[in-house]
Parts: C-alpha cells; sequence; structure tokens
C-alpha cells in the first residue's frame, strides 16, 4: 500500500504518549476536560504574549513527557512549530531541553506534519523516540497577523478564532495503540484566495487533494475510517471540503470531524466561522482522538490538518494563499 505521496510504515510505530495545554477560553469550551492543564492567564506569569506562547509549548513538552515516564534525554529527536516570525514560540520554549531539534513550520498543518515526520523517522530506524509540539496564541497572531490588539477592528463572519493552546506527542517504536500505519505528504494548492480572513476558503482544496490522494493510493474508502479529521477549517472550509469530496466521488459528509469546529461553541462562545491556529489541531489530536483511540473507544482515523502558507506582508501585496495539508491513518489496530 503506497503511492507517490502515501508512504506505508512498515513497523507501524506507536504514540506512546500526548499531552494538551489550553488557555482559558479553550477551558470553557465542549472540549474542557481533554486538557492536563488550562491557562487562566494569557501571560502564563511572564511579561509578555511571546514569552507565554514559549510557556505553552513548555507545558505540553513536560506533561507528555511526564505522561511516558520519559526524561528530555530520551528523546532522539524533537519537531517543533509555531505560527510567529522565525518560530520563536518554539525555539524559546523548547530550548532548556537540549533535545535534538528540527524545526518545522506547516502553519496549522504543523502537527500533521511532525506527527508524520516523527513517524516515519521512527519506522526507518533513524530513531527510536520522536517527540512532536506546537501551539499557537490568539494574542501573539492577533498582533502578527492583523491589528494591535487595542484596535478593536470589525470581524467579518468568516474569520475564526486563533486557539491559545499547545500540544505534543511522542511515537516510538512499535508498542501500544494508537499506530501509525500511512501517511500522505501533501502539496500545495492555492485556488486564488486572498482574503486572509477567510482561511477556509483557501485550506479545504489543499485538504481536499490530501485526503484524495490518500484513497486513491490506498484504494481505501472513507467508510474504513471512524473519524477522517481536519484542522481548522472552521464553518466556510469543512462546508467546501465535503463538496469537494462529493464531487470527487467521495462521501466523507457522514464521518467527517473538523478541529476547528470542535473547540468551541457557537452558541455561547463569539469565534464567528470557528476556531484556528496550530494549537487548535494539536490539542483536539493530543487531548482528544488519541485517548479515544488508545481505548478502543474509535478504531481508525485519517488526520489531516491544513495550513496557510502565507505571511502578512506577501497578503497585503495582494499575493492569493497558497495552502497544505499532511495526513496521517491512526488506528487501535496493527497488522505487525
Amino acid at each position: 500500500m503506497a503511492g507517490k505521496a502515501t508512504k506505508h510504515l512498515s513497523t507501524q510505530p506507536s504514540v506512546i504518549a500526548s499531552a494538551a495545554i489550553g488557555g482559558k477560553k479553550e477551558g470553557e469550551g465542549p472540549l474542557g476536560s481533554i486538557f492536563d492543564k488550562i491557562n487562566d492567564d494569557p501571560y502564563l506569569s511572564t511579561q509578555t504574549y511571546e514569552r507565554g506562547e514559549s510557556r505553552l509549548q513548555k507545558q505540553a513538552v513536560l506533561h507528555c513527557l511526564e505522561k511516558a515516564g520519559l526524561q528530555a534525554g530520551d528523546i532522539d529527536v524533537l519537531f517543533g512549530g509555531d505560527l510567529l516570525n522565525q518560530c520563536v514560540g518554539t525555539t524559546y520554549g523548547v530550548r532548556c531541553f537540549e533535545m535534538p531539534f528540527l524545526g518545522i513550520y506547516g502553519a496549522c498543518s504543523t502537527m500533521s506534519e511532525g506527527l508524520l515526520l516523527a513517524s516515519l523517522f521512527v519506522d526507518r530506524g533513524v530513531t527510536q523516540n520522536a517527540m512532536a509540539v506546537t501551539s499557537s496564541h490568539f494574542c501573539t497572531a492577533e498582533r502578527q497577523y492583523r491589528f494591535p490588539l487595542g484596535y478593536g477592528g470589525q470581524r467579518p463572519p468568516t474569520s475564526q478564532w486563533t486557539v491559545t493552546a499547545g500540544g505534543a506527542l511522542i511515537v516510538a517504536q512499535h508498542a501500544q495503540p494508537p499506530y501509525a500505519r500511512a501517511c500522505t505528504i501533501g502539496k500545495i494548492v492555492d485556488m486564488g484566495v486572498s482574503d486572509a480572513n477567510n482561511m477556509g476558503a483557501a485550506m479545504a482544496p489543499a485538504a481536499y487533494s490530501t485526503i484524495k490522494e490518500f484513497f486513491d493510493d490506498t484504494g481505501m474508502k472513507p467508510s474504513d475510517f471512524d473519524r477522517i479529521v481536519t484542522g481548522d477549517l472552521g464553518k466556510v472550509g469543512s462546508r467546501l471540503l465535503c463538496e469537494l469530496m462529493q464531487q470527487g466521488g467521495l462521501d466523507i459528509s457522514h464521518n467527517h470531524s473538523d478541529c476547528g469546529m470542535m473547540m468551541y461553541s457557537f452558541d455561547t462562545q463569539d469565534v464567528h466561522a470557528g476556531a484556528s491556529g496550530c494549537g487548535c489541531a494539536g490539542s483536539v489530536l493530543c487531548g482528544h482522538f488519541i485517548p479515544r483511540l488508545q481505548s478502543g473507544e474509535i478504531k481508525n482515523i485519517l488526520f489531516a490538518a491544513t495550513g496557510a502558507l502565507m505571511s502578512p506582508t506577501v497578503n497585503q501585496q495582494g499575493e492569493s494563499i497558497p495552502s497544505i495539508s499532511h495526513l496521517v491513518w491512526l488506528s487501535n489496530e496493527t497488522t505487525v
């Protein structure tokens, strides 16, 4: 089972531990119970929001190591990234651990990219224990990508709320569920969307491209999976993805879940089209889906977080928004 983009993981490595850290708004949402720790202070007892996001990542790594019963020195490689320039949320957050480090940038797809790379490294025998970590923070993202926090600009209905959260996981040699059974490396897709307040429309075609590629490569079908999980498409992107899949001959309307639709309550929390940010898909995977795969409550998921590969500079120059999605098949079952 393999194709040009889809790689079969012959040893089917395990996600042996995961951790999710959230902020106050996340703790008040419908998934509040999935977090290992909730930080009510947006500064996380630091002097700036950026330092707070770095502490968020540090907390995620520490909780994950504790749950795995490992020390920082047991990790052979750490894949990490965030939304900030030069990924400083990650580098300043994990520098104290002195782990071998590979910084990655996939925007809001960073957790699926990190999980994919960690799984490939372990499967190919490059490392024994590989970790992936990511985060986002509402206040750091707002003042980097949009306006100063005190600006008070009007947010259109298609806009999404950047999650203040972080997620971390550890992949190790085949040991226990969930197992990583295959992965699909995404392609950059750009359909000409240039509205930075409509990320769902920009990213949905990338999710479609990668998910369709997986099914084409493997011959599997949507009904083989309990959930097909995307990251941060929100209301607009989720609807568009289902329509694109239907047009491509694949119906995912009954088992599609989007992390951007799950994080907040649309009835009680003003988030417009849903949630976004690296920490959205990262924390929902680590806090919600992985424990359910471990327990056997669900058997198989496709995890395909999505990211918009743009910057404020090029967007203000009129450039469109290229997007990407990477996919990993996680299963409670194994063929090894």
